[in-house]
């Protein structure tokens, strides 16, 4: 109904942006004769239809298009020729809903609509409240998700996990490692918003300890990141902290080479021993983490040889041959090439390789545009490198599957838009596009999260 009367912007800020990262992607509504949905699905759809016939003809096609659309194409054939039509049509209709809309969403209305702001701050509104009810799975090993969704979706919530005698906090992303994830792409945009001076000074009457409205929200995505207790993507900030450094001087090539010499200085020997860590086997494993290392170690030798078996199309979603005692594949480029083949796992790596070098020519290319700090290119290109490593150690499930795709196409746009050379705003809109927003009772609430 919001549809009617308000632009598929508005609609897509306001309420899809709340369903993917404040809704628990683990609740499924069952309707006859049609897949399952969850509640980021349900709200998509109808702004993809608005979007098709108000801003389709807008549209400018580039190679991040072909690199979505082939790997989603391809993975429904190799569903279809591995498990029969029915399923294709599941995995079809979900990676169609997961993926290439909300990737055609993100680049078809943020930058075009001179959104981009407003887009990344009601990201860092909802995951400062999301660390509410971290603090409480953090504290008493429960996630207060639960509460509501067992009564209407009994027994599909995860377990929480414990490490350190705390409880690893998920929240809505069902299961740690993918909130870390989450908050690993909350606490970097903020970051910049911090640094670009995005945020009003402070709150009207609530400013503690002196700190301003920023680095508040700042301070609570970074506890969000360290109450998943999630090594991986907590690895992955760092990374991702490192890259976005490279655009914080004026001379961002001589930062990228004193950066990467440091890196290989330190990098080759944590990589030696990180390998020499996790090589003992899960039986020698002296401590839980050495133990994880070696059961991901473990699963690249059990399941390298049972993908290239059926390395161009896979062995489907369910169909691989199992090794007993190693049922979960901690590896999404490991599952993608059991899944549907090595070709799609190539695809995979190459929207996040492609799309972390294209950022990091723009930065550099722009890097006397802006000024020092603020290139949102660096920022972004850091969080695919992050993301690069985190799928190392976990699947790409639940609701960070869209919140990927959503991210792919905004900066696709962003890039279209011009990169660290653009002014964020559409095409004649000038300074009034914010104070416009005041008009209706949806615009007024998009100005308040903003």
């Amino acid at each position: 109904m919001l549809l009617r009367g308000k632009s598929a912007v508005e609609v897509f800020l306001s309420v899809y942006l709340f369903a993917v990262f404040a809704l628990p992607g683990w609740c499924h509504w069952f309707i006859p004769h049609v897949p399952k949905m969850t509640f980021h699905e349900t709200a998509i759809l109808p702004i993809f239809v608005v979007f098709l016939f108000r801003h389709a003809k807008d549209w400018k096609w580039s190679i991040t298009d072909a690199l979505v659309f082939t790997m989603v194409i391809t993975m429904t054939v190799s569903e279809y020729l591995n498990a029969g039509y029915n399923e294709a049509q599941n995995l079809g209709f979900a990676y169609f809903a997961t993926a290439a809309v909300p990737y055609v969403l993100a680049k078809g209305l943020i930058e075009p609509q001179g959104m981009r702001i407003v887009f990344l701050k009601r990201i860092v509104v909802i995951l400062a409240f999301l660390t509410i009810p971290f603090a409480y799975e953090f504290r008493f090993w429960y996630n207060p998700y639960r509460f509501v969704t067992e009564i209407f979706f009994p027994g599909a919530a995860w377990v929480t996990t414990v490490r350190y005698g705390f409880a690893r906090a998920a929240g809505p992303y069902a299961h740690c490692i993918l909130a870390g994830a989450v908050f690993l792409i909350g606490f970097r945009v903020q970051t910049w918003l911090e640094r670009s001076g995005q945020w009003e000074k402070h709150f009207r009457r609530f400013r503690p300890f002196g700190m301003t409205k920023a680095r508040i929200l700042t301070c609570l995505l970074l506890m969000g990141l360290v109450m998943t207790l999630a090594r991986g993507p907590q690895i992955g900030a760092v990374l991702a902290t490192v890259m976005a450094a490279i655009g914080a001087g004026r001379n961002p090539v001589r930062r990228a080479t004193i950066i990467g010499l440091i890196a290989l200085a330190i990098g080759i020997p944590i990589s030696i021993q990180s390998y020499e860590y996790a090589a003992v086997g899960r039986d020698h494993a002296k401590t839980a983490s050495q133990e994880s290392a070696a059961y991901r170690k473990t699963l690249l030798d059990k399941y390298v040889d049972i993908a290239e078996e059926h390395a161009p199309l896979g062995w489907g979603r369910n169909g691989w041959p199992k090794v007993p005692g190693m049922p979960s594949i901690d590896n999404y480029y490991l599952l993608l090439a059991l899944m549907h083949g090595i070709p799609v796992c190539f695809l995979f790596i190459a929207i996040e390789v492609s799309m972390m070098v294209r950022l990091m020519r723009d930065g550099f290319a722009k890097a006397r545009r802006v000024k020092p700090g603020m290139s949102l290119s660096f920022t972004l290109g850091g969080l695919y490198l992050g993301l690069l490593f985190t799928f190392f150690t976990v699947y790409l499930g639940e609701n960070v599957l869209p919140i990927f795709f959503l991210f792919t196409g905004f900066a696709e746009g962003y890039l279209i838009a011009g990169g660290d050379g653009s002014s964020g705003l559409p095409p004649g809109a000038g300074a009034t596009l914010v104070p416009q927003m005041n008009s209706t009772p949806v615009r007024r609430f998009a100005v308040v999260m903003s």
